[in-house]
């Protein structure tokens, strides 16, 4: 076909990761648009780009044996690339057939995800991460939200280990006077999302509410329709968990509640992340490989992040008037 130029895209397996690095994938859709896009991720990460532009095939390889990269190898090896990204950082594009290739480095100390990602393809300007959303995406997500025009304060109180999540307490002492009727988002619903699993959590935050203004999505959307309804919200706070990756990735203004994780590495690309008054090294200190079943976040309050809610709610309202 006349003017086309295909990408392979190799995601990291990690699905917040992955979400880190979409602005890289986003910057390559919207800057070549004689691109067709071949994505491989793993089971996790790769239903994230289902809804790509110009996808022409999305490969899932949840192994990383010699034989799984073999099996890659026979699927990709046909094609004349003329662009081969890998963010797994391997060596697998070496040998293939492509005018240009792009292999992800080491971390850099000090530096954001979101910037390594970006640095990459030696962007000048750090594409801010992004997913996108088919017509069905978005339909499942609206099915559950609905069409009520009045402002959602989405909550993620989840995480992948108890080290990382706020009391939930807290989450509803953030978000009752953010949608009382004195508050930012007066009139607003809360939104809670999440897997299956975080209900329990999801039970106080509700309270913060009357039950009319609440929607529960855990376990109800995948991942890409979860970040479909995270769109439409008017801010968003969570753990640091894939669900605030997510969020961001899908526009949504982000505060972040951080303890045992490095929020200068993969805190909320423009948004705000709060930490409590310990920093990440002292979390080392105390849990080296962070892992021990330890409710590190208990020493972060609510007001500050609060404030923090109130601010972000302020400046983005200044920017949509014009800074009036």
């Amino acid at each position: 076909m006349s003017g086309r130029f295909p990408i392979l895209y190799i995601a990291e397996a990690d699905a917040e990761a992955a979400v880190l690095s979409s602005g890289v994938l986003a910057y390559l859709v919207d800057s070549l648009p004689q691109a067709d896009i071949t994505i491989v991720g793993s089971a996790a990460s790769a239903p994230l780009f289902a809804d790509t532009p110009r996808l022409s095939n999305l490969i899932v390889m949840d192994k990383t044996g010699r034989v799984d990269w073999i099996a890659l190898w026979n699927r990709v090896r046909q094609t004349r690339w003329g662009l081969a990204v890998d963010m797994r950082g391997t060596r697998f594009t070496e040998r293939l057939r492509r005018q240009k290739r792009a292999v992800k480095g080491a971390p850099r100390p000090g530096t954001h995800a979101v910037e390594d990602a970006a640095w990459t393809l030696h962007l000048d300007e750090v594409p801010a991460p992004r997913l996108f959303f088919g017509e069905e995406t978005r339909a499942a997500a609206d099915a559950l939200i609905g069409d009520d025009p009045s402002p959602i304060l989405a909550v993620g109180p989840g995480a992948d280990w108890i080290g990382k999540r706020w009391p939930a307490e807290r989450y509803a002492k953030v978000a009752a006077p953010l949608l009382a009727e004195d508050g930012p988002l007066a009139g607003g619903r809360l939104m809670i999302v999440g897997e299956e699993a975080d209900r329990d959590l999801a039970h106080t935050i509700r309270l913060a509410v009357p039950r009319a203004r609440v929607i529960e999505l855990q376990g109800k959307l995948t991942r890409l329709q979860t970040a479909a309804a995270l769109s439409r919200a008017a801010l968003y706070v969570g753990a640091d968990s894939i669900w605030t990756q997510l969020a961001v990735a899908a526009g949504a203004p982000t505060v972040g509640v951080y303890g045992p994780s490095d929020d200068t590495r993969v805190g909320p690309w423009g948004g705000v992340s709060i930490r409590g008054e310990r920093s990440y090294e002292e979390f080392l200190a105390v849990d080296p490989n962070l892992n021990q079943a330890i409710q590190h976040m208990m020493g972060l309050p609510a007001d500050r992040v609060l404030k923090a809610a109130q601010g972000l709610i302020e400046k983005n309202r200044k920017a949509q008037s014009g800074g009036s």
